[in-house]
């Protein structure tokens, strides 16, 4: 049986590598060879026992790499060729994908719906911190990389990217709005990104870190707040003539920071939250006006597919926004541990840590 390597959840505070057979390839299916991979938040979340996963479980959801094998019934691609699939899989014969909420393609009612069921890989299947991943669905899922762009580029596109960019969308951005963004983080950056491309004309970030707001700027931000030097809320109510912020985007996942997006909106704004929280959130009365202000807070998982990661990578391609600048980091599989505890401890100026394989 032919092995291949693969980072897997232990128990809480332990992924390790271990060997485990290379995965057969079903008729939907296509064997992909990691090429490059990443860490995300949520993985980190998994890490710390935050979001429980099956012991044994392969992780990771981000996937740049190469078509090794295809099932009988994937047609219109080809073994050797370069592809990227999103870190959401659906399936395409759910309720939901055929509702257009790939995202929560939560599987049939006799087995009840899971939110979220669209994110497979790492979650409820092995996923992608491997030299292989089987790609479930791959005839919906696969999405050729164009030629002239490198595993970096289009690293983002599977969920980071996907995941900013539904912040501003479902924040309803329209041209000439004024948008706030909580955290800087990748997810937070590709929301700036994504709202200056919805025709935000002012953007205000907020974080904490200098270097961030720096890298903020490039994505599009027009104002820059760091939260240790001046009482955010209060600055950007000042900096809208205490009219409000139309839209306000929330990309950590902490009280304080959903707190602040909500205090900060005008009357009928809405907060599109993308933060993925690990305890019960509180709507202060205040902040939700008695439930009377005409506010909507949305959340978003990020949309998968084939189209969407075609019109990321278009970005991507067209040049209108430079997303290299978010990996700042590379390692070898070998390295994975060593990875995880840069990335969880958020040291050295670290953003996103490109892994690769091979």
């Amino acid at each position: 049986m032919a092995m291949m390597k693969a980072a897997v959840f232990v128990e809480p505070g332990r992924i390790e590598l271990i060997d485990k057979p290379i995965p057969e390839v079903g008729p939907n299916d296509a064997l992909v060879r990691i090429t490059t991979t990443t860490i995300c938040g949520t993985d980190v979340h998994i890490l710390k026992g935050e979001y429980p996963v099956a012991k044994g479980l392969t992780i990771g959801h981000e996937p740049v790499g190469v078509i090794e094998k295809l099932g009988s019934n994937v047609q219109g691609y080809q073994e050797g060729q370069r592809v990227i699939a999103g870190a959401i899989c659906p399936s395409f014969s759910s309720y939901a994908s055929q509702d257009g909420l790939g995202s929560q393609d939560g599987g049939c009612s006799c087995h009840g719906y899971k939110p979220m069921g669209g994110w497979r890989f790492g979650n409820s299947i092995d996923g992608t911190q491997a030299e292989y991943v089987l790609v479930p669905d791959a005839q919906g899922n696969l999405a050729p990389v164009p030629d002239g762009l490198t595993d970096e580029q289009v690293l983002m596109c599977p969920d980071i990217m996907s995941t900013g960019f539904a912040g501003a969308e479902q924040a309803n951005i329209k041209i000439g709005d004024i948008v706030a963004v909580f955290a800087q983080g990748p997810i937070g950056l590709c929301a700036t990104a994504g709202a200056k491309l919805r025709g935000a004309s002012l953007i205000i970030v907020v974080d904490g870190v200098n270097q961030r707001l720096e890298i903020a700027k490039q994505m599009g931000a027009d104002i820059t707040l760091n939260f240790n030097e001046v009482d955010v809320v209060a600055e950007i109510l000042r900096l809208t003539g205490g009219r409000g912020v139309d839209a306000s985007i929330e990309a950590l996942g902490l009280q304080s920071t959903f707190e602040s997006a909500l205090r900060v909106l005008k009357p009928g704004g809405t907060l599109s939250s993308l933060g993925v929280y690990s305890t019960d959130l509180v709507i202060p009365l205040s902040a939700f006006h008695a439930g009377l202000g005409d506010n909507k807070i949305i959340t978003s998982l990020c949309p998968g597919g084939k189209e969407r990661m075609r019109r990321l990578m278009s970005v991507v391609a067209s040049g209108r926004m430079d997303f290299s600048a978010l990996v700042t980091h590379q390692f070898g599989l070998e390295q994975i541990t060593e990875a995880y505890d840069l990335f969880a401890n958020q040291r050295d100026g670290v953003l996103k840590v490109a892994i690769k394989p091979f």
